[in-house]
């Protein structure tokens, strides 16, 4: 892995090659004709040809046949639940909660990562370029001689359990829990696992993710650049006489046979490249005085919308850090927001909801329906020490916010029978203490 300081218009160039073939990359203008060993030259745009320098995206990927060398699409059957019909389910606002997914069993029916995909909310239209989806995998087998791509969007990958090898066409990643990755839009990948795994995916159709600015914070702080870590150039050099390539294109998948592997690139140039980041690395900015900060402050990436300052999707975390507030309320506060917020526990215990959110579940609190600390959270923090505290040791929190208003899949609501339907009572006990108590001086 290489350090990847390309997100939002940093404007770093990166090149790699296959340390087995040295000089397999064309030097500049000079180069000649017919690419180093033959190869064929390919250029990935993730970016239209005039967008500004600033967010101009392309690589130029040098490889052994280009994509262009397959069969015809066809209808690809294997993921029942993963589709965005966002019209199939009636709109429910109230507060959401799910048990932890189903992970596969260990023995019985083999589950790839592209088979293991299933949706559970979403908005927006992937023809248009605008929207989102938010998805749950749950694999417990490889995806051998088969390969994935996105025509649609980009994704980001959270893992909850079990590693991911993931290999895509600029070389290989591991991707653990507490860690994430983006593989943006069109790049070709595929997942290894070693047992039951299962995790959570943010998939935008508008953009791609950057960095949010910083603003008064300065220079440095939330997530470096120079924290996320991009592949090495590698390709398999074993012949294949049937390989799989698996497409998801305007919400739909295909997939076409080819007789060769797509992981073929012998080296690439370029700034439009997967990436992965260690959550551990961010560096957690908040209040040493008093009142409590928006979770605003806790955004490792953005996918911008046209309005300033609002996101489509943003993905927050909630790490350990300390608390040293006074004359405050330290736990999240009671909120209405004009934004989606799914949640989701990586591992660990949640601060606001210790009792029933667990890790590999979710809530969905939707645009404007109330939401907050449960009965035992608000009873503790009216009551606590205001001391610097640590707080969310060994937990690992994050949030998808969006601006749109997301529907929940028939999957989502019926089918996966993980939703909580005593999620509201966490709130009943909550008291009138205006009435019950005395006035304060």
């Amino acid at each position: 892995m290489s350090q990847y300081k390309y997100l939002s218009g940093f404007g770093s160039h990166f090149s790699s090659e296959d340390e087995r073939y040295p000089n397999s990359l064309p030097l500049g203008q000079n180069s000649p004709q017919v690419c180093p060993y033959k190869l064929y030259a390919e250029q990935l745009s993730g970016s239209a040809f005039t967008a500004p320098r600033t967010e101009n995206v392309r690589t130029w990927l040098y490889r052994k046949l280009p994509s262009a060398v397959h069969q015809p699409f066809q209808p690809f059957k294997g993921a029942t639940y993963f589709k965005q019909n966002w019209d199939e389910q009636p709109p429910n606002p109230n507060q959401l909660r799910w048990k932890p997914f189903d992970l596969p069993p260990q023995q019985g029916r083999k589950i790839t990562f592209v088979e293991g995909l299933h949706t559970v909310c979403g908005a927006g239209d992937p023809r248009a370029r605008h929207g989102l989806a938010i998805h749950i995998y749950s694999c417990n087998e490889s995806m051998d001689n088969s390969a994935f791509y996105n025509s649609d969007g980009d994704f980001l990958i959270v893992p909850q359990q079990g590693i991911l090898d993931i290999t895509t066409e600029m070389g290989r990643m591991k991707v653990a829990p507490n860690e994430i990755c983006v593989i943006p839009q069109g790049i070709r990948f595929a997942v290894s696992v070693n047992g039951p795994s299962r995790g959570y995916i943010l998939e935008v159709y508008d953009g791609h993710f950057v960095l949010p600015d910083l603003g008064p914070i300065g220079a440095n702080g939330l997530a470096n650049p120079r924290d996320f870590e991009t592949p090495v150039a590698w390709f398999n050099d074993q012949p294949i006489e049937d390989f799989q390539v698996i497409s998801k294109f305007q919400g739909s998948l295909f997939v076409a046979q080819q007789n060769h592997s797509v992981f073929d690139v012998v080296a690439w140039h370029g700034n439009y490249v997967p990436y992965k980041y260690d959550l551990s690395k961010f560096m957690v900015i908040n209040s040493v005085s008093f009142d409590h900060c928006d979770p605003s402050i806790f955004t490792v990436l953005t996918c911008p919308s046209l309005r300033a300052g609002t996101a489509i999707a943003d993905f927050v975390i909630f790490p350990p850090r300390w608390s040293v507030q006074e004359h405050t309320f330290r736990p999240p506060y009671y909120h209405r927001n004009c934004m989606s917020e799914f949640m989701g526990l990586i591992l660990g215990k949640y601060e606001a909801k210790e009792d029933g959110f667990a890790a590999g579940g979710a809530t969905l609190h939707s645009i404007m329906t109330p939401h907050g600390p449960d009965v035992k959270c608000f009873d503790g923090a009216s009551n606590a020490k205001l001391v610097p505290e640590r707080i969310a040791e060994g937990t690992q929190a994050f949030m998808f916010e969006s601006s749109l208003s997301l529907a929940v899949t028939k999957w989502g609501e019926d089918t996966c029978q993980k939703l909580d339907a005593a999620y509201y009572e966490c709130w009943q006990a909550l008291k009138d203490n205006f009435t019950l108590g005395k006035a304060q001086k």
